[in-house]
């Protein structure tokens, strides 16, 4: 799809626009509480996970919510996505994933689904009886990740919206000249995460190096395989990529895709997509909007008040 295509120019649009207003005008999450659990991780030892907690009366349900690929808990689209769980009485965990909170424990990766599972037992959520997972981005591919082999009980639906389901295709995507002003704003908070790892305990690449890094695929040959463990870059990319592995998902799952997202774009999607799934695996593709964020008209087939959260937690409820 060239970029001069329309439907393309909107989706730019829709995928820059949020993010400047939340600069402009910062998203008023509502109201929470800290929260924090401790993972024993082999390698680095213990490693502090943060996010932000709203509870509710009953504790009957709770949605964990899991940002993208360099963002945070307070991101413009977890925010939106915690004021309408509040609004609708539904829990809400902002998860911060290992060293988004910018205090140097570690970094994560797309298929590190261990601080999904620590958050979900930990003992500030113990009295809630259902559990939903919502992700953003590569959020959403670690959320479906997690969705091949569940945890917990509790964990009754998971959803992903304009997650990356195949990591070779979408590093190449988002590597292009063409998506430059992409990649650096990821990389950017990347780097963030990185220096301050750096300046607390070994790393497996000297700063200086990470800090010169260009592509989502250096970060992840410099960065991602040496601390993890993975043979190559592709061997990384090959043996994490949830696209192959949906038929495999063992909760209802429904993943959202945007025809005119120009971070994720719909050709790294077809295969994955394309491809028989079971009847509890939805998947819808939505006309209009960009990375992450959508029009406030979209449905998605539930009843109910319209909006890319509202119509996800109507059917999370519904499962």
């Amino acid at each position: 799809m060239r970029s001069t295509d329309p439907g393309m120019l909107r989706g730019h649009l829709w995928t820059i626009a949020p993010n400047l207003r939340h600069q402009l005008r910062p998203l008023r999450a509502p109201a929470s509480e800290p929260w924090s659990t401790i993972i024993d991780d082999p390698q680095v030892g213990p490693v502090q996970l943060t996010g932000e907690l709203q509870h509710t009366a009953q504790r009957d349900a709770i949605c964990v919510l899991v940002h993208g690929l360099g963002g945070s808990i307070d991101s413009q689209y977890m925010i939106r996505a915690a004021s309408v769980l509040s609004a609708r009485g539904v829990g809400c965990l902002r998860l911060g994933l290992r060293g988004a909170d910018r205090q140097g424990d570690d970094f994560y990766h797309a298929g590190l689904t261990t601080d999904l599972e620590a958050a979900i037992a930990s003992p500030q959520l113990a009295d809630y009886q259902r559990v939903y997972v919502l992700g953003y981005s590569l959020g959403g591919h670690m959320t479906l990740r997690s969705g091949l082999a569940p945890q917990d009980s509790r964990v009754r639906a998971v959803a992903s919206i304009c997650a990356p389901l195949d990591l070779a295709a979408s590093a190449m995507a988002i590597d292009h000249p063409r998506r430059r002003v992409y990649c650096n704003h990821v990389l950017a908070g990347l780097k963030e995460i990185y220096r301050e790892v750096a300046e607390r305990r070994p790393v497996p690449t000297p700063w200086p190096i990470v800090e010169q890094l260009k592509t989502i695929r250096e970060w992840d040959r410099h960065v991602v395989v040496p601390r993890h463990g993975f043979a190559s870059v592709d061997d990384y990319y090959d043996s994490q990529s949830a696209g192959p592995r949906l038929a495999d998902i063992h909760v209802p799952a429904m993943i959202v895709a945007c025809t005119g997202d120009p971070m994720i774009p719909p050709p790294t999607l077809h295969p994955s997509l394309s491809a028989p799934l079971p009847d509890h695996v939805h998947t819808h593709w939505v006309r209009g909007g960009g990375h992450v964020a959508y029009p406030a008209r979209v449905k998605l087939g539930q009843p109910g008040p319209r909006g890319i959260e509202h119509q996800i937690l109507t059917w999370m409820e519904r499962q």
